[in-house]
């Protein structure tokens, strides 16, 4: 149960990262959420991992919304470099 709701947070913490994140990457919207979903499992077993915090605490939501904003800009770039 405790990976569908990181998926679900990660849904939603893609969302508002790409709306936090300024400029047009011209990203579709799964792409957006699959970003969103790996920032979030980045950000939720990592900063358990690290004792940061544990599972159900808010501090989760907000690191897998940085962790999807950090993917998004890194995605950005490579997409920037590649062309």
């Amino acid at each position: 149960m405790e990976i569908i709701g990181t998926i679900i947070i990660g849904f939603i913490a893609g969302l508002l990262a790409r709306f936090l994140h300024p400029g047009d990457d011209k990203m579709g919207f799964i792409l957006t959420t699959v970003l969103g979903i790996a920032g979030a499992f980045a950000a939720t077993y990592g900063g358990q991992a690290l004792g940061l915090y544990t599972p159900g605490q808010s501090a989760g939501f907000i690191g897998a919304v940085v962790g999807a904003v950090v993917l998004l800009v890194v995605v950005g770039i490579l997409r920037r470099m590649s062309r």
